[in-house]
């Protein structure tokens, strides 16, 4: 069975940007399932990530493992996003 998209949102300590992103992201996956984790842009991974995506500041967003978005996340440009991987994401879809 298929799983929903990946998003990894890359946060900062005392990020502003970084709240907005995680309301976004949390009215969002209400209606498009998501698996979200978040990792501090302190951490080692955090900064792998960065350097490799080249998130040049918080919050970084990325969509299964492709750079979406960094800094003010856009709620209509990742629902578009969303919508375009839904096409390939159905969780009523049963596998035989």
């Amino acid at each position: 069975m298929p799983h929903p998209p990946s998003a990894v949102l890359l946060t900062a300590a005392d990020c502003r940007l970084c709240e907005h992103a995680r309301k976004i992201l949390q009215r969002v996956s209400a209606e498009h399932p998501l698996d979200l984790s978040t990792i501090s842009l302190d951490s080692p991974e955090g900064q792998r990530l960065a350097t490799a995506h080249n998130v040049l500041f918080a919050p970084g967003l990325l969509l299964d493992g492709v750079m979406f978005s960094y800094g003010r996340v856009s709620e209509r440009k990742l629902r578009r996003a969303l919508s375009r991987l839904d096409a390939t994401f159905n969780p009523q879809e049963v596998t035989q």
